[in-house]
């Protein structure tokens, strides 16, 4: 049997994140990773997406500046768009992620890995091997796609997220599965990349709809403008394709629909049932339930932890980076509690407009009886934003709570306002009450002026 201070399971950006902590603590470390060091987020997700996202979004800014739109003639050179998603994956090979293992210490063992008894790591991969870990086993495995019971949905081979993102070309037609931020973000992208048809189906009354209403409608504009088909409220009877490479069908109750392929994202499951929870008395559930310490609830011995996708909080790239940064100082035996992940997530929707959103929204903040007051803003209504071109829309919110007199939520939407983000995380975390908020000086002419239109609205 291999034994080692700590034994994480998924090379995930949250794997390894933790597995390089613990080792710099001066712990041994095993990483078990089944596929790339690296995961989702670097091959298939995030880096990849964006990746191809980039070019439209380029030319879009481009085109609102007079005097730049007319030097720009041409069209998106797919070709080099799908050169560098390429290079960006570095060919889907992993060898760039291992040497920073090494210098660490840390093991990494190639194969699937599941619980087979306290404290122990099975690893299937070539051959076997049994890990022990003397202080803690870290699940990190993430998710995959969950793919919706429509009849013939599976059969008629759809995309996920994978497909969608290391394609070798852009099809004439695709149909979108999902209003989410990936459907709206891969919608956005391919109809830019050069795709003719693209339709995006939603089931609710709304896109993004854990987001400000405002967000969605504004999306939905856009991608409608740019030539996205939106169905809403859209209930799909049945998906069939014609032959093992023919056109895929929707059905609808009143018109069928045709494209080349169709791409699902309609959420993530997690991988419960795959991790050997028999074998240490815990049921399987959609996710792993964990404590403000990430550790697992219901284990004897305090030595499970989850982090990432895994444990359900918040599926998103930068949390699972900062639950192993959290737990790994547990680990490490550090007093150490994760106050981020249930009210305090920060999120971006990479569409033009861009949805940049943390906290509470004003519906969340609603339910749990806060006493809320709102306050909104044009993003597009400060110089900075005149200053970057002609048609620049969009909106900002902050969702307050007037008996503390802080922030418990933020909404910013409009072509690249991403890096606005990070100034209201700051100030929820922190909890900056309005009045030293206000002390908080925008320079001039930039977007974060907004901030001060924002304050000036609520009265300050």
């Amino acid at each position: 049997m291999d034994e080692f201070d700590v034994i994480v399971i998924g090379g995930g950006p949250a794997g390894e994140v933790l597995a390089g902590r613990c080792a710099d603590g001066g712990l041994s470390v095993a990483l078990v990773e089944r596929e790339l060091v690296g995961g989702e987020c670097s091959y298939w997700g995030c880096i990849p997406s964006k990746t191809l996202i980039r070019p439209g979004d380029v030319l879009a800014a481009v085109h609102r500046v007079p005097g730049a739109s007319s030097a720009v003639t041409g069209k998106v050179d797919v070709a080099a768009a799908l050169a560098q998603r390429d290079y960006m994956t570095n060919g889907w090979s992993d060898k760039g992620q291992l040497p920073w293992l090494r210098e660490r210490g840390i093991e990494l063992i190639r194969g699937t890995g599941r619980l087979d008894g306290a404290r122990t790591v099975l690893v299937t991969g070539p051959g076997t091997r049994r890990l022990t870990a003397a202080r803690a086993v870290v699940l990190a495995t993430g998710t995959r796609p969950a793919i919706p019971p429509i009849p013939g949905l599976v059969d008629a081979q759809p995309w996920d997220n994978r497909d969608a993102t290391a394609t070798k070309a852009i099809p004439s037609r695709l149909l979108v599965i999902g209003g989410g931020a990936i459907g709206v973000e891969l919608a956005q992208a391919y109809r830019r990349l050069g795709c003719d048809q693209v339709t995006l189906f939603e089931g609710a009354a709304r896109l993004l709809a854990r987001e400000e209403p405002f967000a969605g409608d504004e999306v939905r504009d856009a991608l409608e403008r740019g030539g996205v088909s939106v169905v809403l409220d859209a209930a799909i009877e049945r998906v069939h394709r014609d032959g093992t490479d023919g056109p895929v069908v929707v059905e609808l109750a009143d018109r069928a629909y045709v494209a080349d392929e169709i791409l699902v994202a309609t959420g993530r499951r997690v991988m419960a049932d795959e991790l050997g929870f028999d074998s240490i008395g815990l049921s399987a559930g959609r996710s792993v339930t964990v404590d403000d310490r990430l550790r697992a609830v219901g284990v004897d011995g305090e030595w499970l932890y989850a982090i990432g996708d895994c444990n359900g909080l918040a599926q998103l790239t930068h949390m699972g980076k900062y639950q192993a940064r959290v737990a790994a100082d547990v680990i490490l035996g550090n007093d150490v509690r994760d106050r981020a992940s249930h009210d305090v997530v920060p999120r971006v929707t990479f569409t033009d407009p861009q949805v940049c959103a943390v906290g509470l929204t004003e519906g969340q903040a609603r339910e749990r009886g806060l006493p809320v007051r709102v306050v909104t803003y044009g993003t597009g209504d400060v110089p900075g934003a005149y200053t970057q071109g002609n048609g620049i829309r969009g909106t900002s919110k902050l969702v307050v709570d007037e008996s503390r007199r802080v922030l418990v939520g933020a909404t910013f939407t409009g072509p690249g306002v991403q890096e606005l983000l990070h100034s209201a995380t700051v100030a929820i975390v922190g909890a900056v009450p309005l009045d030293v908020l206000w002390h908080a000086v925008p320079s001039f002419p930039t977007l974060s002026e907004v901030w001060l239109h924002l304050l000036e609205t609520y009265g300050l």
